[in-house]
């Protein structure tokens, strides 16, 4: 058996799988909350008692955790687990449970499990996108997932799309995730409605300031005209970064995956309409299809569980 492990903000979900066709067997979930050892303790706690009630051993495990996820087992830097930056997760784990540990960055441990299991199947080159909070990649090229010297690659919603854009919490200007994200989605919304341009999302909100994403995809879904004006732009938002993405890297096909992923097909459909404007020699080039993730909120410990797998 194989275990891998999604360590999110507020939770560290885990799943248990097949060594031989990777299938869900049984399921946990700790707070992620606490300091590295804290959370080292809960996570061991959770191996065993996915162990013990399989009763099978688990031969490896595999972490993926949101930010800079050294090789060798270190959260070099992670905006959602500030008590995590710099601790040795991966060994300290490694040392707890006896048995061998991998860390992966979450999105580029999603791309692996889409390719092997979901939407990415059937391609050697693809993107794996998602869209929540902020924006993280993932990439399978030639075959094999791209990881980078240190483990950092893909963190592609950090990349400028703007020189003179607004400042980002990172502190870089103009970033694509202050663009294209599903943060970006909600101010989109909240600057509509308090220039009255958005009264569907006021109403529902309750005021300017209580506007979300989620109300303007409610609009969208309801065909407001603000909604969808709304939601249009930010799909070219989305479409700029991913145009860039496929012209540096060549790739035949995007896998858009995170919370924004619920929206369906207009996501799919806008991100696609806005793709093919923007690639440069588009029509000379074979078509990029863009696709919806299959697996949801299990990609990350899935793909965990495949980086741990591929230990054996």
């Amino acid at each position: 058996m194989i275990v891998g492990i999604d360590v999110g903000g507020t939770n560290a979900r885990a799943l248990l799988l097949d060594t031989v066709d990777h299938q869900i067997l049984d399921r946990r979930q700790v707070s992620s909350s606490g300091t590295g050892p804290e959370l080292v303790s809960a996570l061991a706690e959770m191996v065993e008692l996915l162990a013990t009630d399989s009763s099978r051993s688990v031969d490896a495990i595999g972490l993926a955790v949101a930010g800079l996820a050294h090789r060798s087992g270190v959260v070099r830097f992670s905006p959602n687990l500030p008590d995590l930056v710099e601790f040795p997760i991966g060994p300290e784990l490694e040392a707890l449970v006896g048995r061998p540990v991998v860390l992966g960055n979450d999105a580029t441990a999603g791309a692996l499990a889409e390719h092997r299991m979901g939407a990415g199947r059937g391609t050697d080159n693809f993107g794996f996108v998602t869209l929540g909070t902020g924006i993280g990649t993932g990439f399978v090229l030639d075959g094999q997932l791209v990881r980078g010297a240190s483990g950092f690659a893909g963190e592609s919603g950090h990349m400028v799309v703007n020189l003179g854009g607004p400042v980002h919490v990172t502190g870089r200007q103009g970033p694509w995730e202050y663009f294209g994200s599903g943060s970006a989605l909600g101010r989109m919304g909240r600057q509509a409605a308090a220039t009255g341009d958005f009264s569907a999302g006021e109403a529902m909100a309750g005021s300017v300031e209580a506007v979300t994403g989620q109300h303007v995809s409610d609009a969208l879904a309801d065909g407001d005209g603000d909604a969808v004006r709304i939601f249009d732009e930010f799909c070219h938002l989305v479409g700029l970064g991913v145009a860039n993405l496929v012209m540096i890297l060549d790739l035949e096909r995007i896998v858009v995956g995170g919370g924004l992923v619920r929206i369906g097909e207009p996501l799919r459909s806008g991100v696609q309409a806005h793709l093919d404007k923007m690639v440069v020699g588009s029509v000379h080039r074979p078509p990029v299809e863009v696709v919806l993730a299959e697996l949801g909120a299990d990609a990350g410990g899935l793909g965990a569980g495949l980086m741990a797998a591929d230990l054996l």
